[in-house]
């Protein structure tokens, strides 16, 4: 089996190169989505957010996300603390899908952080120039300038990992002057 990470920046294109495959029938695993099946399906993953964060983190046996949001960015330690609960269950979860597909793609803003590109023969970084991002963004999500720039400062840019095995990575360039379908294209033709 072949395992591709999609990462990117916000408003970089990650997610819509990633439905274009899903669309095209590959499989992609969507690793925000799989966290949240995972949350709310494993027990042992509840049990360990509870302590965490309390009993507030569950509402009616249902994720409180907002509650959640809001502890876990007020506060970095907290959030590290939640991450290495969530990013090894979904890690797990990975790995046994790992030998029931032939070429599985794994859409993740946080593949370096989450330790999932150890799992990746090949990583896609989905790029795009800062303005066109930013324009993206609020354009997507009904905000400003200002509140995309501080999303923006909060992340790491996939390209500066030292760690990262360039000879395995496939940049794209989403600036706009192709479309997502040869964008896709010519991944399917490097890979």
């Amino acid at each position: 089996m072949q395992i591709v990470g999609i990462t990117g920046g916000i408003g970089s294109g990650k997610s819509t190169i990633a439905r274009e495959l899903s669309r095209r029938g590959f499989a992609v695993y969507d690793c925000d989505q799989e966290a949240k099946r995972i949350i709310a399906e494993n027990t042992e993953v509840q049990k360990a957010i509870i302590a965490l964060l309390g009993e507030e983190a569950f509402v009616g046996g249902q994720y409180n996300t907002s509650y959640v949001a809001q502890r876990a960015f007020a506060e970095p330690e907290l959030l590290k603390r939640l991450n290495a609960i969530v990013h090894p269950a979904v890690l797990n979860d990975l790995k046994d899908l790992k030998d029931t597909k032939d070429l599985l793609f794994v859409e993740s803003a946080i593949l370096f952080e989450a330790g999932l590109d150890k799992l990746c023969d090949q990583v896609v970084c989905v790029d795009a120039p800062e303005e066109v991002r930013i324009a993206r963004t609020m354009a997507r999500d009904h905000c400003d300038e200002a509140h995309v720039r501080a999303r923006m400062r909060r992340q790491t840019s996939a390209f500066s990992y030292p760690h990262s095995d360039q000879k395995k990575t496939i940049v794209l360039m989403n600036d706009g002057s192709q479309s997502i379908e040869g964008l896709v294209d010519s991944l399917i033709a490097k890979l």
